[in-house]
């Protein structure tokens, strides 16, 4: 681990009473080295902070630590409430977590703040203009990371969307806009085809943008919206979207915007806060003084905004946008044409740090509102009336020619009660049964629903009895998946071609 410079660890102790103290991690792969060029860079700015190490990563999963964090290490991120981190390698297969999922789900980081500025002609763009600002929700969706294998065929995958998260998050993006002098916030789903769970994010955000009328808003399903942020990123603003959508369309802003090297996040909760660069730990490069700092570094601009410290990150982001303007720049942006200068990692940080107290020229000098507070309060709202009216019951079988005929039958004739009636089989999210087509392909993967044959309400006694008789006539049943009405409407999707 490369040591930290001026600060020696009886310094700290000394300074312990006159400066915030934040929690550093280094990382894998290029992490030590652009964390290294950070804090330099930061301490020659004077920007009053002392820093406590922590171990995260590669070498903490392998020492038994499956998510790739020690105890001690909570303890201090707890106790100084921000982390400065650089990226890290979590090791392919052996059940390893994210860590980067784990610390934003576990201290209630629900905000990732990613922004993207072109900077021409001094990093190559095509889209000189752009100055975008992703929003992206952090705790939930498929990044929730539940799987289960169900047959010898089919892999689930839970998608779960809050309605408490999605307020949040589409809250934070209003505040933000209108706290930085935004004009539009678009929303980005794809509720065409998910329409309980990416529809429900769509329907809130309708709601909470009538609370901004200064505020342009508009919709974007993801797929079109991908390729807008692609193609036309200039015609963009702020986007708030979900969490799997967020982290694609935030590497291609990047790409768009010169690189990827270039993108800091910051990852906000109500207590505690994190700020990273946006791209890897790239071992390929690791330990060559090649890798761009500038990643990191807009991440620690963020994050000295957020201690109140917004001098010190103009101070910093001036100095940076002059080496860039000076042509100082690294391999990743370095064109021969363009650039005056190709350095690596270190002589970077020295450039930077001989322009502290300079403003660019050509770029836009930044300049920060020391006031500004974003603060998201999301009421408890009451709970909705909910009726049980029937169940899913998911079957592996894979007998015969996979006859959805055979299977729709036996469960009608042999399972239904005088509560539950079989009313579909479906296969995938197709209908098989009744009136299935013959060219549908079908797994051993089977989601047989049974409702009120007369619409009535029932409970879990009902679901018990289904089961039992589903185990009797020898199928097996793998899961179960309750169908409810909430305030009357329906909670659960329909099949394609019901």
């Amino acid at each position: 681990m490369i040591p930290l410079q001026p600060f020696k660890k009886k310094d700290i102790q000394a300074l312990m009473g006159t400066q915030k103290r934040i929690t550093v991690a280094y990382g894998d792969g290029i992490g030590p080295e652009i964390m290294d060029a950070t804090i330099r860079i930061m301490d020659a700015a004077n920007v009053g902070l002392a820093y406590d190490v922590i171990e995260i990563g590669e070498k903490v999963y392998k020492a038994g630590h499956k998510s790739g964090i020690s105890p001690e290490s909570w303890d201090i991120l707890r106790q100084n409430k921000v982390l400065l981190k650089a990226p890290i390698t979590t090791p392919q297969g052996g059940g390893y977590k994210s860590l980067n999922v784990t610390i934003r789900k576990s201290l209630g980081l629900f905000a990732n703040v990613r922004p993207f500025r072109a900077y021409p002609p001094f990093v190559p763009s095509h889209f000189p203009h752009m100055d975008l600002v992703i929003v992206r929700e952090n705790e939930e969706d498929l990044y929730a990371g539940i799987e289960h294998q169900q047959t010898s065929e089919v892999v689930q995958t839970l998608k779960l969307i809050s309605e408490p998260g999605s307020e949040k998050i589409i809250r934070y993006a209003f505040e933000y806009a209108k706290a930085y002098g935004r004009k539009k916030v678009t929303c980005m789903t794809k509720d065409n085809i998910m329409k309980h769970t990416d529809g429900m994010f769509h329907r809130i955000f309708n709601e909470v943008r009538l609370e901004y009328p200064e505020i342009k808003s508009d919709h974007w399903i993801i797929d079109i919206g991908s390729a807008v942020v692609a193609a036309r990123p200039e015609s963009l603003d702020v986007v708030v979207t979900l969490n799997l959508y967020g982290d694609i369309i935030s590497d291609i802003a990047a790409e768009v915007a010169g690189s990827v090297g270039m993108a800091g996040s910051a990852n906000i909760g109500t207590n505690y806060s994190m700020f990273e660069a946006i791209h890897g730990s790239a071992p390929d490069i690791a330990g060559q003084d090649m890798a761009n700092p500038s990643g990191l570094l807009n991440g620690a601009f963020m994050m000295l905004v957020q201690l109140g410290k917004a001098d010190k990150a103009e101070l910093i982001q001036n100095a940076w946008l002059k080496t860039l303007e000076d042509g100082i720049h690294t391999g990743d942006v370095y064109r021969l044409n363009r650039s005056e200068k190709k350095v690596g990692t270190r002589e970077f940080a020295d450039a930077v740090i001989e322009r502290l107290g300079q403003v660019p020229e050509k770029l836009k000098a930044v300049k920060y509102n020391p006031d500004v507070k974003i603060q998201v309060v999301v009421p408890e709202k009451p709970a909705k009336k909910k009726e049980l009216v029937g169940v899913d019951v998911f079957i592996d079988w894979r007998e015969g020619t996979r006859d959805a005929n055979e299977i729709g039958d036996r469960l009608l004739k042999n399972v239904s009660t005088d509560k539950l009636k079989l009313d579909q089989v479906s296969n995938r999210g197709v209908v098989v049964y009744p009136n299935g087509m013959d060219e549908i392909f079908k797994s051993d993967h089977w989601r047989c629903r049974f409702t009120h044959p007369e619409g009535g309400t029932l409970d879990n006694a009902d679901i018990i009895e289904i089961l039992k008789r589903v185990q009797k006539e020898g199928f097996d049943f793998i899961k179960t998946e309750h169908l409810y009405h909430f305030d009357g409407e329906r909670g659960y999707s329909l099949s394609q071609g019901e």
